[in-house]
Order: structure tokens, then sequence, then C-alpha cells
């Protein structure tokens, strides 16, 4: 299995942090994930907006165990820091299944291609 890889990159003029992310995770390269990214909520200033947008590639991830998402879905339900709009782009059924159990309950949408997402991350 190809191990796990994130990126996570900010630009603040539009609120908006970008992730892309591969591999199959553990529950330890999610806690190290999630570090990672509320670092980098903390570079924006839009909290009294709802939170930032945030697109998140995740077509080279691999399926995942049910640790990791359960542990997914505690992190996305958790309200310390929950994006105002949330953009998940998927390329197989199978991942898009698991995605929407882990999202369930958040403003969140799963796209097949990141020209969908930022349309709908940044439509009024």
């Amino acid at each position: 299995m190809t191990q796990a890889c994130f990126t996570i990159d900010v630009d603040p003029t539009v609120d908006l942090v970008r992730v892309c992310m591969t591999g199959f995770f553990s529950v330890t390269d999610v806690t190290r994930f999630q570090s990672e990214l509320l670092s980098a909520h903390r570079q924006l200033r839009c909290a009294h907006l709802g939170g930032p947008l945030t697109l998140n590639d995740v077509r080279g991830m691999a399926v995942q165990s049910q640790d990791v998402i359960k542990r997914w879905g505690d992190f996305l339900s958790d309200p310390g820091h929950r994006s105002r709009r949330l953009a998940f782009v998927v390329s197989s059924a199978l991942a898009r299944m698991q995605l929407q159990r882990a999202i369930e309950g958040r403003h969140a949408q799963v796209f097949p291609t990141i020209e969908a997402a930022e349309n709908w991350l940044f439509e009024d």
C-alpha cells in the first residue's frame, strides 16, 4: 500500500485552504494531518465568517480502514475547526461512499472534479 502523504496550502486572500491527500492513512497519520490543518487555519482571519473554505482533493487516497474512517468522522464532527464550506474531490465510487459516511451532518459536498468543487465553494 502507498504511504500516506498530504499537502496543505492556505490562500488568506479568499480564506481558502487547499488540501491534497494520497495513500493509505493510519490513525497516527490522521492525527498528524489534523495538527497541521489546525495550524494552517490559524493563518486565516475568517473565524467570524464561520471558518475557511476548504477544498480537499482525495483522488489519490486509497480506500481506508474502518478505524481511520471513524477517526476522520470524529475530527470532521468537531465544531472547533469547522470549515464554512468543505468540498471533497474523489474519483472512485467506493471512496465516495466512505467519505459520505465521514462527512454526515457537515456542510460538505463531494465532487468528481476540482472545477465543480471550486464552483460550489465560491458560489453566493
